[in-house]
């Protein structure tokens, strides 16, 4: 392993190529060269000192976009906003803010930066897409005609989001996601997706549609010309009173007027918004509680006001901390919709292989969090950000702890003893198209027929 070093002389070296920098925030010192795939930072820590430290290691990822920090200092360090402990990684892209220490004050701030290798440049056309991830989350299909929403920047096919949008209608004061539930201020076409939709359809015929679907879909479509939906997003605001004339009412985040654990909104306070509640919330990282689902990257308040001891009898509506807990505290008694990819067959076999088991739900998801833990489950079929980093302590919300339960039962039904399975479910062949299989969804003779609980072996297999 090879240090990457700091002083007020830039260093160079012979290792090879720069494919990534710390740049400090202070001109006065120098940037830090990273040249090989795992590099331990010796550098500049204090802006009070000269002196250098090794305070973290830099491992570049495989995919080349992306690496992993990792905090050997004897204290916290920040990464993006958030506190890393002694020992502690986390996932860092070219933008992603680094403080050398637990505050601000009194410490470096560097920012660090991918450089564009030949190396990187010619991996990048060998780069693989995760199928799984090129899908609506409404049809389970590879996308058509895809269109993305935003804030959240779900993806689903045309025809799929404008039948939502036309069945939801008077469910909801607005227009929903229906993959996370945020609220969607727009939709409009994703043209570069679009490739990829193409180029996959290219690679793996398995996918393709039927020419009936597909015209069903172009009829469905109505968003035609990336219109906007129409619809203001409603913020809750609290009065309070305040010597400033320029601050009458304040969106709805409790420290803005009011000192709550010792710490009180300004001017100059960065908020998040709750993805659950819409409400809002200082982004702070010098206390050491998740605000930021790592499986989803989106805000949550429930876990941060839980620690300042707000709730929604005393400042309006706020989060229950039930909606945003770490994956140890969770507990579950149902087994999710979208398990087994929504085949409704596949999940009452497995829940009665359970109740066979004579043991409970959450008895098998836990003995599976311990596996996942230690790291004895292939994560390639994980549909979550930051999977390689995600442990027992991780932080998720609802939707993502959803889906680790759910990729957690695939593993529970393909390593489970044939015995424990019902007479006439352990006599089915298994579906050619595994789990990827899209005739389950829309027949029922199909889906009870086949197993689809296994991978792929016909067509293009899916690893």
């Amino acid at each position: 392993m090879e240090a990457g070093q700091s002083s007020r002389t830039k260093i160079t070296g012979d290792d090879g190529d720069v494919w990534a920098k710390l740049v400090p925030s202070d001109s006065s010192y120098s940037e830090v060269e990273i040249r090989s795939h795992e590099t331990g930072v010796c550098c500049e820590a204090a802006s009070s000192s000269c002196e250098k430290s090794k305070w973290c290691k830099i491992t570049r990822n495989p995919n080349l976009d992306s690496a992993i920090i990792i905090n050997t200092s004897s204290g916290a360090i920040i990464v993006d906003e958030i506190a890393i402990e002694e020992g502690g990684s986390a996932n860092i892209k070219s933008g992603s803010q680094i403080i050398s220490g637990p505050t601000r004050e009194g410490h470096l701030s560097y920012t660090f930066l991918l450089c564009h290798t030949q190396e990187h440049k010619d991996e990048r056309l060998k780069v693989s897409i995760d199928v799984e991830h090129c899908k609506c989350s409404i049809c389970l299909n590879i996308w058509h005609d895809v269109v993305s929403v935003t804030p959240c920047l779900h993806n689903f096919c045309n025809g799929c989001f404008s039948g939502w949008v036309r069945t939801s209608k008077g469910k909801h004061k607005g227009i929903i996601c229906p993959q996370c539930r945020a609220a969607v201020q727009s939709v409009g076409r994703n043209y570069f997706l679009r490739n990829i939709e193409e180029a996959i359809l290219q690679s793996f015929s398995a996918f393709k549609r039927s020419d009936e679907e597909l015209m069903l879909l172009d009829r469905n479509a109505s968003n035609q010309l990336n219109p906007v939906v129409s619809r203001k997003l409603q913020t809750r605001k609290r009065p309070f009173s305040t010597s400033s004339n320029e601050m009458h009412e304040i969106e709805s985040c409790p420290q803005c007027g009011s000192t709550l654990g010792g710490f009180r909104c300004n001017q100059n306070t960065t908020h998040l918004q709750c993805q659950a509640c819409q409400g809002m919330m200082p982004s702070r990282s010098d206390i050491g509680v998740p605000q930021k689902c790592l499986g989803c990257d989106r805000a949550f308040c429930g876990a941060y006001w839980q620690a300042h001891g707000v709730d929604a009898t005393t400042f309006g509506p706020v989060c229950s901390p039930q909606t945003f807990k770490s994956i140890s505290e969770r507990t579950i008694t149902r087994i999710p919709e979208l398990t087994h990819e929504n085949n409704r067959y596949e999940q009452e076999i497995t829940e009665m292989c359970i109740q066979q088991m004579g043991t409970s739900l959450q008895s098998v998801i836990s003995e599976w969090v311990a596996k996942f833990n230690s790291r004895n489950i292939d994560r390639a079929r994980l549909q979550l950000n930051n999977k390689e980093t995600i442990n027992a302590e991780t932080y998720l919300c609802d939707d993502c702890y959803h889906k680790l339960v759910s990729f957690f039962l695939y593993w529970f039904r393909i390593t489970l003893p044939t015995h424990y399975l019902p007479l006439d479910a352990s006599k089915r062949e298994n579906c050619w198209y595994g789990y990827a299989c899209r005739t389950q969804h829309r027949n029922n003779e199909h889906a009870q027929k086949r197993n689809h609980v296994c991978r792929p072996t016909r067509g293009n297999p899916i690893p």
